[in-house]
């Protein structure tokens, strides 16, 4: 019995000593036993405590999980995990919390796939652009280590077109559209693993039709004047002045329609150039297109003929036609004048182009400008006029063409017409200016707040009763002055200048001495800048509008084609001639 009450006694210690070894294994929680985290990621946090020790995290190399702890104290502890990545694919990982003897705690770490890993975008949803070749900028964000732009078509083109992680700026320049139609095309900015982005462009046509329909091969014949040789040739020009240019038709201003009879007189009467003011504008078929009447082409042209089979030379252009172009020398308006005046100019210059060097063709008549901007504006009308000619072929390949100065003022064209357009082949233009100085005695018909009318003009006649109305500027003086800026800076570099418009009109309300004293001042004056324009090289073209009325132009009567203002005429040709 001894050894049994032994045995139990060892029995009973050996539980005892199991069940003191069972109370001390550690204890461990963890607040958490799975994460999921959805395709972007993102942070959560759980608390670890236990009695033992110390505790640690282990049996994880997931990269793409951040712990902001992974062992810590005995005491509580919050952790923090974070995951800042994407993946395409599901992705599941687990970590072992240990702390002690204390069973371990899994804790299983899953994300959500994301269709992309990186961002990419562009600060610009689509790309709006007019005919004109431009530029837009373009900014490009992105993560990825490496993005690219590019585009289905070879009018785009990009600077720079690829990058890396960050924000890019991006010039995306589109070529000129030389078509009449509307144009679209794409731009795709990818990146591998990031979304693709699609930028639509759309780019205007031309607003007209091309009317170049029929060009030609060049034809010399006829043609073989340069510019210089052929402003020697011109002695002394006339306006055909309120007639084609006439708004409402070419009877609308009171005078009749151009018959050959008053070229013949114009002619036997010491002019051997013709001007002809031009309306264009009011004679479309169709506004939509810009598509030039017939009829109104060939009248013109049988106007022409009129001239060079006189043996005329003859200078036609647009003039101020509604004031289409002649206002708006400005960026809002360029390229739809820039469009206009290219239909205008391929069916005019189509429709006269078999006519040789007598006749001249002028992109405009007084262009409406007074500062660079503006004049930049206007040099692209001039390029435009002279592309369109030219590109008709035939005789028009080596037609003498001339352009404005801006508002055809010798100041402003001193000032700012610093170039000429440009032209395939050289020594075939010429410079127009008008001369109106002092516009207080040449065409002003009331008084301003700004100044009063000049009834006289010139060193020797001034009146000396009627003081208030002798010229206080603009004399003889400012005449030599202003034609020797254009000898200077045209005429003497082998660029020729046509004064294409120049008159006084007559005082006729005027009574007694102070009528024949206006006269004589009127006839000095014109004899006076006629000459002095000859004298520079300009090529001066009088302006008669026909009116025979108070304060006319006129040197014939239209109506049946005489002589109508002999002492205006006689001036006129004198100054041309001595």
């Amino acid at each position: 019995m001894k050894f049994a009450i032994g045995f139990l006694s060892l029995i009973v210690f050996v539980s005892f000593l199991s069940c003191e070894k069972d109370s001390l294994k550690n204890s461990l929680t963890a607040t958490i036993d799975k994460i999921e985290f959805p395709d972007k990621g993102g942070a959560t946090s759980f608390s670890i405590g236990t009695d033992a020790d110390a505790w640690k995290i282990t049996n994880t190399n997931a990269d793409w999980i951040q712990l902001s702890a992974e062992s810590g104290s005995t005491n509580e502890r919050m952790v923090s995990i974070v995951v800042n990545s994407k993946t395409l694919e599901t992705r599941t990982d687990s970590f072992c919390i240990t702390a002690g003897n204390a069973t371990p705690i899994y804790v299983k770490v899953t994300q959500a796939s994301s269709e992309y890993l990186y961002a990419l975008k562009a600060n610009k949803t689509d790309v709006k652009l007019t005919r004109s070749a431009g530029s837009v900028s373009v900014e490009v964000t992105s993560d990825a280590p490496q993005w690219a732009l590019t585009s289905d078509v070879d009018w785009i083109q990009f600077n720079p077109s690829s990058g890396t992680s960050g924000t890019t700026n991006v010039t995306v320049t589109v070529l000129q559209n030389a078509g009449a139609d509307q144009r679209t095309a794409n731009i795709t900015l990818s990146a591998q693993a990031a979304p693709t982005t699609i930028i639509p462009v759309t780019q205007k046509g031309d607003y007209y039709p091309n009317y170049n329909i029929s060009p030609i091969d060049p034809d010399a014949v006829g043609m073989s004047s340069s510019a210089v040789e052929l402003a020697s040739k011109m002695n002394l020009g006339w306006n055909i002045g309120n007639t084609l240019e006439a708004i409402g038709g070419e009877t609308a201003w009171g005078n009749p329609m151009v018959t050959e009879n008053l070229i013949k007189l114009v002619k036997q009467n010491g002019f051997n150039a013709i001007r002809i003011p031009c309306s264009w504008n009011q004679y479309m078929e169709n506004r939509t297109t810009a598509k030039l009447k017939l009829s109104w082409l060939n009248r013109v042209k049988q106007v022409v003929e009129y001239c060079v089979q006189n043996d005329l030379y003859v200078l036609l252009n647009i003039h101020y036609d509604g004031g289409w172009l002649e206002r708006n020398c400005t960026k809002e308006k360029q390229d739809e004048n820039n469009a206009m005046q290219k239909a205008f100019w391929q069916q005019i210059a189509t429709h006269l182009r078999d006519f040789d060097e007598h006749l001249i063709f002028a992109g405009a008549n007084e262009p409406d400008v007074t500062d660079a901007a503006q004049m930049a504006v206007l040099q692209s009308y001039h390029q435009t006029f002279v592309d369109a000619v030219r590109a008709t072929g035939g005789k028009n390949s080596y037609r003498v063409l001339v352009v404005q100065g801006p508002s055809t003022d010798i100041e402003k064209t001193n000032n700012l017409m610093n170039a000429l357009p440009k032209d395939i082949i050289a020594n075939k233009m010429m410079v127009e200016i008008h001369y109106y100085t002092p516009f207080q005695y040449c065409l002003m018909t009331t008084d301003a707040s700004w100044g009063k009318m000049f009834y006289y003009w010139g060193k020797d006649y001034h009146s000396l009763t009627d003081v208030n109305r002798n010229a206080t500027w603009g004399e003889e003086s400012t005449v030599d002055a202003f034609f020797g800026l254009m000898k200077t800076k045209f005429v003497d570099r082998g660029i020729p200048v046509i004064m294409g418009e120049y008159c006084v009109i007559c005082r006729n309300n005027l009574t007694g001495d102070d009528l024949d004293l206006h006269l004589k001042s009127r006839i000095y004056y014109l004899k006076y800048v006629t000459q002095q324009a000859k004298a520079n090289g300009l090529i001066p073209f009088y302006w008669d509008a026909g009116n025979m009325k108070e304060n006319s132009s006129a040197l014939f009567n239209r109506e049946n084609n005489t002589v109508f203002d002999q002492n205006a005429l006689n001036a006129v040709i004198a100054g041309a001639n001595n």
